[in-house]
């Protein structure tokens, strides 16, 4: 007998921090660096507008003549992220992820956002799953 495959809301990271796109962009990489955070949702009136990555503030510090604390969040963060429902399956989320190179999905029941699962989440869904089945 087969068990079911679990669901992406099993391995999220629930209660994510979330950024209005026109905070400051300094602010932004302070409050990641702060939760240890490397993906942060952006919201715009309460609703999923995009995603930062630790990369894209990276990026943006190496650019010369560009001054990160004069920038806001939407100058540099990704658009229309990758969103699934805590009830997508967890291994068409890890297709998609790896088929896209995504590092992070956004999770969002009823326009609302409860969850992110980052490809972290991804390798301990695995150790978990590895250890749990396979024994």
């Amino acid at each position: 007998m087969t068990k079911a495959i679990p669901l992406i809301g099993k391995f999220m990271t629930t209660k994510p921090i979330s950024i209005e796109k026109d905070c400051n962009l300094l602010e932004a990489a302070k409050l990641m660096q702060q939760n240890n955070i490397r993906h942060l949702p952006v919201t715009y009136q309460n609703k999923v507008e995009g995603i930062l990555s630790e990369s894209d503030i990276t990026l943006v510090r190496g650019l010369k003549d560009v001054h990160i604390e004069k920038m806001k969040v939407y100058d540099c963060y990704t658009p229309n992220p990758f969103t699934v429902s805590p009830d997508a399956p967890l291994d068409k989320v890890l297709e998609e992820m790896a088929e896209r190179k995504y590092g992070s999905v956004v999770v969002v029941d009823n326009q609302k956002l409860v969850g992110v699962f980052t490809w972290v989440d991804a390798l301990i869904a695995t150790a978990e799953l590895l250890h749990t089945r396979l024994k």
